[in-house]
């Protein structure tokens, strides 16, 4: 499993020890970036980690910025990603269980980084149910390809 890593500034450091987390684990893990605490702009790292999952050229993602909030509303925007923002291991691992999430989005000033790291751990172990929520991510699916066709 190839897993995406994303932040803003203000989700950098957590990003930063997610990043080591998964390394010693010997995840295969590509950086998306910030590379540090200068202000950016967390569109662009959520375009960036949103697309490669929208295309399959990674499996998963993780996002990080200061609530979150942002990140998890850029990453929706593309087809087929399921961008999830959580804040405890209980919804991390129920967005894995009921709704696919592929992308994990965390809020970097709100988290602390333990719990993060035990988010993520969960997160990744968790597999989808299927069944009943496949059904709804279908219809889900559904509705990005109706309104997809009519924006431009």
């Amino acid at each position: 499993m190839k897993i995406a890593v994303g932040s803003d500034h203000a989700g950098y450091e957590l990003k930063e020890k997610i990043e080591t987390h998964l390394i010693e684990q010997e995840k295969d893990i590509e950086d998306y970036g910030t590379n540090g605490n200068s202000s950016v702009d967390y569109p662009d790292f959520a375009v960036a980690v949103a697309e490669a999952v929208s295309k399959s050229k990674i499996d998963r993602g993780i996002l990080v910025c200061g609530t979150g909030i942002g990140m998890s509303i850029a990453a929706n925007k593309f087809p087929n990603v399921r961008a999830a923002l959580c804040y405890d291991v209980y919804s991390a691992e129920m967005s894995r269980k009921h709704n696919n999430a592929n992308i994990l989005v965390l809020a970097g000033r709100v988290l602390d980084s333990d719990v993060a790291l035990k988010m993520v751990d969960a997160w990744l172990k968790t597999e989808f149910e299927g069944g009943r929520h496949k059904n709804r991510l279908d219809k889900i699916s559904e509705i990005e390809k109706k309104f997809m066709k009519g924006a431009k």
